[in-house]
């Protein structure tokens, strides 16, 4: 887990994301009928002086103002292009109508039904803005579609924080518009000090209380209109107390070596990262803070913190227990905790924060009732100091804080995006760390027909059911074009970073192709690749007949996969559009991303494809690839060469040539980098002692050695005629 989470600090490091700022709307209020994204409504008016967003008219009224997202925060998506989303918002900051209008998604554009996404688009419809901000962007559940997972959630990132921008901006639902501060600016004092005691820093605002007793509790659950909660009671005395909960911001130096001790202290800086803050969280009563959700998933269910449209919800690996309080005369705790605010997130620590808590009750077997209630935070400003800024670099710097809390948002995207894939990750990871020892230490395992055989068979159905059919992590010629496109129009990592099992699997592909060539993925990582491999097993087993095909005619289907491959690149620069859909030579969506429930033709182009490879091993790979051809070019950079031979190999030898499942060694016994799998085959026959001639020779030869007249110590024949007369 360590391990995860410095490599997403270090591609976040490495790579800052850019902000897309290109106003779109003008040209798509030309292009979308008001009446097909607000039901009703007959045009839309001016653009907004000064916010990028046109009213919708009815009846010559307003009703709403439409916006494209992409004009207010980066949308950038798997494509490496922004989606453009048109979103209409009432003028109670309401969504009332979305629109997807224009993107490069090649999950949507070729294997995901348009009914689907219309339906997800509408599924906004109704979104409270307002209530998304008080939340900090979490009132709403992601409709997530099964095989478009990145673009759904940069669609849904994009519409709530475009929205809540349009809603302030344009003061809808009350909320009012971001006002920059006239006044200095300020950051924490590192030099400041705070009182030794408990009691004093609860005075002064250092810390901050939320107390509940019984009463308050019962009072609140009342409230709700579903009456079932006010029937079930907590049975305990009025003024008994359901929780105390206290909180502060212990990043602050001052601050934590008041409570934490100088020891504690020095721990939690050691455990934060440049940029990060931290709070301490302490309470008691009959009530945790923190439940016992996190022990099962690994969140903190119970408590948000909050602060303006930022919400950090504490995970498992952002959280250590503190021992005990060091500050003097503090109360005895239950709980006491620390929790880590990560540096991307947005948190400001010299503003106003609060930690939301939620309180449920339960009004079933199954079901429970939830009720909230803040603590709010603010520092104290005897632990601030204001920043000097010169007046001409004003407007430089707001524009520098608002591209560095863009790139901080879409940063925030894709590493939560990582953060929720850990299992997904972890395997991959085993994977690649098992395939990397293979080709290091093949002699060995290559040692046994028995072992390997199962081995590679076991590894092949993991690559197609984890990888493939679980993870979608099926890489294609799409995913090249996709970067080539990115390379020309302005590159931006984002859009890779967005799918972390692609993102490391093309990383390893790039090493694999210095070492071993295009085989390491294409022979053991391709998921539907696994999948010709493991159906021709079954045809085998199944004596269904094999056929080979003669040496000249295999020989020149090899370049068709390079024609295709050439051909898409040829339109891709055209049209990268046109090219994503021409590139349904490859069925790796039908097969491996959407499992075969597609339209008929799709399904039978590949369910072809798979027929041929019963008869020809891997007939898809060997001649119609275009991804494989494209891995195929830059094989021979190779530094290495792994695969052992004999002189004798092609010289006469043709076993190893006959044998090789997909035809890669020539009749004169060189190995073709181009077009070998790496499926150690070859090496597993190099061993054999009872199919390789040249392995049979000698162990002939070292037999007869054996079985030849003993010597004696001298080292002459022990035989008669060594023997002295007597």
């Amino acid at each position: 887990m360590t391990c995860f989470r410095l490599l997403v600090s270090l591609i976040f490091v490495l790579f800052s994301l850019p902000a897309l700022a290109e106003p779109v709307l003008s040209k798509y209020l030309t292009e979308v009928p008001a009446a097909d994204l607000v039901p009703g409504a007959d045009g839309f008016g001016a653009i907004h002086e000064d916010v990028a967003a046109a009213p919708v008219l009815k009846a010559g009224e307003t009703i709403g103002w439409a916006f494209i997202t992409s004009d207010f925060v980066g949308t950038t998506g798997y494509s490496g292009k922004p989606i453009h989303t048109m979103v209409a918002v009432d003028t109670d900051a309401k969504v009332i109508g979305v629109s997807l209008v224009k993107h490069s998604e090649p999950i949507v554009l070729i294997g995901i039904p348009d009914a689907k996404m219309k339906a997800m688009a509408a599924g906004y419809v109704g979104l409270d803005l307002v209530a998304e901000a008080n939340s900090g962007g979490t009132s709403h559940e992601v409709d997530i579609i099964s095989g478009a997972t990145v673009t759904v959630m940069v669609i849904d990132d994009s519409i709530v924080r475009s929205g809540l921008k349009v809603a302030r901006a344009l003061g809808l639902g009350g909320l009012r518009p971001e006002e920059k501060s006239s006044g200095p600016a300020f950051e924490v004092n590192p030099e400041a000090s705070a009182p030794d005691s408990w009691m004093a820093m609860e005075g002064d605002g250092t810390l901050r209380r939320l107390s509940l007793d019984v009463g308050q509790i019962n009072a609140a659950f009342a409230a709700l209109e579903d009456k079932r909660a006010a029937e079930r009671p907590q049975a305990e005395a009025p003024e008994t107390t359901f929780i105390e909960m206290q909180t502060a911001l212990v990043s602050v130096p001052a601050i934590g070596k008041s409570i934490l001790g100088e020891a504690e202290y020095a721990n939690l800086a050691n455990w934060l990262q440049p940029g990060e803050n931290a709070i301490v969280v302490v309470g008691r009563g009959l009530y945790s803070f923190k439940g016992s959700g996190y022990v099962r998933g690994g969140i903190f269910d119970r408590i948000v913190l909050i602060q303006g449209d930022v919400s950090v919800r504490f995970r498992d690996r952002m959280h250590k227990r503190l021992v005990a309080v060091a500050a003097d005369g503090a109360p005895q705790f239950t709980e006491a905790d620390l929790f880590k605010i990560p540096a991307d997130v947005g948190f400001d620590p010299t503003q106003p924060f609060r930690i939301q808590l939620l309180v449920h009750r339960e009004v079933g077997p199954i079901e429970k009732l939830f009720t909230t209630f803040d603590l709010g935070y603010q520092l104290p400003q005897t632990y601030l100091r204001p920043v000097a800024m010169a007046p001409m670099a004003e407007t430089t710097a707001a524009e520098a804080t608002a591209s560095q809390e863009e790139s901080a948002a879409q940063a925030q995207l894709w590493k939560k995006i990582w953060l929720g894939s850990t299992t997904e990750i972890a395997g991959l990871g085993a994977m690649l760390l098992v395939l990397t020892a293979t080709f290091f230490f093949q002699t060995w395992f290559t040692r046994n027909e028995r072992f390997f055989f199962w081995f590679r068979i076991s590894y092949l159905t993991v690559a197609l059911v984890f990888l493939g059919w679980y993870a979608n992590a099926q890489l294609s010629v799409v995913n090249l074009m996709a970067l080539f496109g990115a390379l020309v129009s302005g590159f931006s990592w984002q859009a890779f970073l967005l799918d972390p099992l692609t993102f490391i699997l093309w990383f390893s592909v790039a090493a694999a192709l210095i070492f071993w060539g295009r085989g390491a993925y294409c022979g053991w990582l391709c998921p539907f690749g696994a999948l010709q491999e493991l159906l021709n097993r079954i045809a085998k087993a199944l004596h269904i007949p094999q056929w080979t095909l003669p040496w000249g005619l295999h020989e020149r289907l090899w370049p068709v996969k390079y024609m295709i491959f050439l051909g898409l690149f040829g339109v891709s620069l055209m049209s990268i559009e046109q090219a994503e859909h021409l590139a349904e030579v490859e069925p790796f969506k039908t097969a491996i991303i959407l499992k075969f429930v597609r339209a008929w033709p799709f399904v039978a182009y590949a369910a072809a494809l798979l027929i041929a490879g019963l008869f020809v091993e891997r007939f898809y790979c060997r001649y119609l690839c275009p991804l494989g051809a494209a891995l195929a070019i830059p094989a021979r950079i190779r530094m290495f060469d792994w695969l052992k031979r004999y002189h004798e190999c092609g010289h006469p030898c043709q076993t190893c040539a006959n044998q090789c499942p997909v035809q890669a060694i020539h009749p004169t016994g060189e190995i073709n980098p181009n077009e070998c799998v790496n499926c150690l085959h070859c090496q597993v026959l190099y061993q054999s002692k009872t199919i390789c001639p040249v392995v049979i020779k000698k162990a002939k030869r070292r037999d007869a050695v054996g079985t030849a007249a003993p010597r004696d110590l001298t080292g002459h024949p022990n035989s008669p005629k060594s023997q002295p007369a007597e």
